[in-house]
């Protein structure tokens, strides 16, 4: 009776040994699906990252090459309207010195037409 009883309890332990380590089996798999699954979205994660981060990179190289032409079209344009200013400073210039030319002549010719009067008034007496 006392080796029938040692020996139910040990199939009964052996029982429960197999259920056990068939369940740890099942749980070491589960785990690993789990962990593979979480490695799996992270990839996903830093793939979709790493993918925006070149595209980033991409457009920062574009907007950069814009900026830079940009520069060069603004100094471009600003020597443009320094030339314009000045050709119209040199107008004003012209200007200021027929005016003044004209002043001259003016004076000129009426200080002629009074030698001439004086001339003639000093001939007809």
């Amino acid at each position: 009776m006392l080796s029938a009883l040692i020996k139910e309890h040990q199939a009964k332990q052996a029982a429960k040994r197999v259920t056990q380590e068939q369940k740890r089996k099942e749980c070491v798999a589960a785990a690993n699906e789990l962990t593979q699954a979480l490695v799996d979205h992270l990839n996903v994660g830093v793939a979709q990252a790493y993918l925006n981060q070149k595209k980033l990179d991409a457009e920062a190289k574009l907007l950069h090459q814009g900026a830079i032409n940009f520069a060069k079209q603004t100094q471009q344009w600003l020597a443009l309207v320094e030339n314009f200013s000045s050709a119209l400073k040199e107008i004003g210039d012209v200007e200021n010195w027929a005016r003044s030319i004209e002043s001259d002549m003016k004076i000129i010719t009426d200080t002629l037409e009074r030698a001439y009067e004086n001339t003639q008034s000093t001939t007809s007496q």
